[in-house]
């Protein structure tokens, strides 16, 4: 059997009772959950019990997602399978950081806590906006941005799916062209520019914090959305240059292949990593946990695999 790689899900797959499962059948899940509201109060109840309204807002989404990904990732380790390697999009690299061990669980929520703050005051210091643009090929979209001033390619999830961020009042126009290109495009509900030049104070007001926290050296690879590739040095560089960059999400994943990696479990709410890692490769084995049913599910197939 090939390597088992965790993937942490990123904002924009949060829904509303999101953990909750997880939480009342897991000791590992429930250890996250109770460590979170000792930091954020009613971060758990957030998960379980917020409305859709609540988790769209940033500072919100951002600490409980982490809560979430944390949480089904040790309740899969709690059932034996660990990963040889772990990625995660966005925001969910910070989970995969305290899984790895860079940081402690405490150190990456309250931190995780700080830069969805950092990034909704950018948001709405700029009036940002996002949208995913479909059925045209990179290079052509991002030729598209060119002709805009503040609208730049952020997200390269897949083959023909590339998110774009940039200013709310140009962001309309630039869709038009993308229609009249014969692409097809979908507004994000988010309110920011996430990963452009609009997240340069929060990426270094970031920096101040992570100058505060021990990190360690990865217990397993972790591969960074700014480069594709695993961490080495300059962890701290990566996780700020990540606010202001592009997730390099498709390359991730094809790196990681190259490197062996045959299964992929996405740990946290929805399946949003699952659908984008079959597309990009239709020669690896794709599970995701996000509740207790898709965790013995997952368990159970991964043992089949390795029999």
């Amino acid at each position: 059997m090939g390597k088992i790689a965790f993937v942490f899900a990123g904002q924009g797959a949060q829904y509303s009772g999101m953990g909750k499962d997880i939480y009342e059948h897991s000791q590992a899940a429930k250890r996250v959950f109770n460590m979170a509201d000792s930091i954020r109060e009613n971060t758990s109840s957030l998960c379980f019990e917020g409305t859709k309204e609540q988790l769209s807002i940033t500072k919100n989404t951002q600490p409980a997602l982490f809560c979430v990904n944390l949480a089904c990732a040790y309740a899969l380790q709690e059932k034996g399978i660990t990963p040889d390697g772990v990625a995660g999009f966005s925001l969910g690299e910070i989970p995969a950081l305290a899984f790895c061990d860079v940081l402690s669980d405490e150190d990456a929520f309250s931190l995780v806590c700080k830069r969805g703050e950092f990034m909704q005051e950018c948001a709405e210091k700029h009036g940002g906006a996002m949208a995913a643009v479909l059925r045209l090929p990179n290079e052509r979209v991002e030729e598209i941005c060119q002709s805009f001033e503040n609208v730049f390619p952020v997200n390269y999830n897949c083959d023909g799916q590339l998110v774009v961020a940039g200013l709310a009042s140009e962001i309309d126009a630039f869709l038009e062209a993308v229609a009249k290109e014969g692409g097809r495009s979908i507004k994000l509900q988010v309110s920011g520019a996430f990963h452009t030049r609009f997240m340069e104070d929060a990426s270094q007001r970031l920096s101040v914090e992570l100058e505060k926290l021990q990190l360690n050296a990865p217990k397993v690879p972790l591969y960074s959305n700014y480069t594709a590739l695993p961490y080495t040095s300059g962890i701290k560089g990566h996780i700020t240059e990540q606010l202001k960059n592009p997730v390099l999400w498709q390359k991730t994943i094809e790196n990681m292949i190259e490197n062996g990696f045959t299964i992929f479990i996405e740990v946290g709410a929805g399946k949003v990593l699952s659908g984008l890692i079959n597309k990009i490769s239709n020669q690896v084995s794709v599970f995701n946990v996000e509740d207790y049913k898709t965790l013995i599910n997952t368990v159970a197939k991964i043992l089949e695999e390795e029999c």
